[in-house]
């Protein structure tokens, strides 16, 4: 019912909006510059644009990664789908350079967004790095006769991506799916798998929710687990491709994230608002796109969502060595020959200092100089894998850590 209420007020609301939309962009002809001069028809203009682009997406925003410098030069880049299931896509971004680079897969979270909310990262490591990413589907978009994604099935995506990928490469995880990404290498070094990654990567995950708990990890505690089945499981109108599937709905995790931080998201409107208002165009341009990015919302199948819930945040399985995995129990001491660095953000309300660098723990049969940890002074999460620090301070030791172990 909560679906079907959501989907019906935005079925009344998108045409509003489109019509906003196409007003504004007729204000903003070149031909009616004349008038631009006058801040009341620049303020409703604004007011039009403002309108027409707060609305939620459900539709995977485009990569748009048309090249990167490598070296001295610049180099085209094209995006390859390597390999499909109905949930996920590897996706490629393809480089035609003279010297071979390490692969990276990176492991995108599975919480709301679409894997693009990680263009910085990628764009970054393309530098340096052949880049694969798990390109996640929109659950509201599979059918039901695609059978369940649960917390098993990640796992095994990323164990199959990784061998899709050819040769052992390197394993980068952003936030939620840290977990996933560690069990996937524990498996793969129990079973002796030939394509084990060279390094792993895990950047601001709750490998133990235990330590320092955030607003995010007391609300998993706070309710039973039937809770969140009764309360933010809905179904998907019938409709729709994906009609009749059980989901944890994108927009209900997106008004999750921004309860959070209400009062940043409302000054950043209103100061779009203004920016136009004003004629600051190329300020109002970047929020208008990271907003455009952060209401592009995607649904988590609700088995993916419940056990991730209850596995990660509520029993903590895998810190307390209760972690199985197709039947099999998940044993980090396995990991021998894959090289581990984690990173966390000093300002992170969402992945607290401390949780992360538990797999250092977990992962004791690793060599001490095949292991190392940094934390980031003055970010906060999205920090971790985006923006300056990220660029400038992170990624060349993510970059040495890969480099150091080819």
């Amino acid at each position: 019912m909560m679906y079907d209420i959501y989907q019906a007020q935005a079925d009344v609301m998108d045409p509003l909006r489109a019509l906003a939309r196409g007003t504004a962009t007729v204000l903003r002809n070149p031909m009616m510059s004349g008038f631009s001069a006058f801040y009341p028809y620049r303020a409703f203009t604004a007011a039009f644009e403002v309108f027409g682009h707060t609305r939620l997406t459900h539709d995977r925003p485009p990569f748009d990664i048309k090249s990167v410098t490598v070296g001295n030069r610049e180099v085209p880049v094209s995006e390859v789908r390597e390999f499909s299931t109905p949930f996920g896509t590897l996706l490629h971004f393809k480089k035609d350079v003279s010297v071979a680079q390490p692969p990276v897969l990176v492991v995108a979270p599975l919480s709301g967004h679409f894997a693009t909310l990680l263009r910085g990262t990628v764009l970054t490591l393309l530098q340096d790095h052949d880049v694969y990413i798990t390109d996640w589907h929109n659950a509201r978009d599979v059918p039901v006769s695609a059978g369940r994604f649960g917390f098993d099935e990640y796992v095994e995506h990323v164990v199959t991506f990784l061998e899709k990928i050819g040769t052992p490469g390197h394993l980068v995880a952003v936030c939620q799916p840290c977990v996933h990404a560690l069990v996937a290498v524990c498996v793969m070094a129990m079973n002796n798998n030939p394509m084990q990654p060279r390094t792993m990567t895990l950047m601001a995950g709750p490998i133990d929710c235990r330590i320092n708990p955030t607003v995010v990890n007391k609300l998993a505690t706070d309710h039973p687990i039937e809770w969140f089945e009764k309360n933010l499981i809905s179904t998907v109108p019938k409709r729709l491709p994906g009609g009749g599937r059980k989901v944890y709905p994108g927009f209900t995790q997106l008004s999750a994230f921004m309860s959070m931080n209400t009062d940043r998201h409302v000054k950043a409107h209103r100061e779009l608002y203004n920016n136009l208002a004003a004629g600051n165009y190329d300020k109002a341009e970047s929020t208008r796109v990271f907003y455009d990015e952060y209401f592009a919302v995607l649904d988590l199948t609700a088995e993916f969502y419940l056990e991730t819930v209850n596995r990660v945040f509520q029993e903590y399985e895998l810190p307390l060595g209760k972690m199985r995995w197709r039947n099999q129990t998940v044993d980090p001491t396995a990991v021998r020959k894959t090289a581990l660095f984690t990173v966390e953000g000093e300002r992170d309300d969402i992945c607290s200092v401390g949780q992360t660098v538990a797999a250092q723990d977990l992962c004791s049969k690793i060599r001490p100089y095949k292991k190392s940890h940094h934390l980031q002074p003055g970010v906060g999460h999205y920090g971790v894998f985006n923006g300056k620090k990220w660029e400038n301070q992170i990624y060349p030791r993510v970059k040495n850590m890969i480099l150091a172990n080819e």
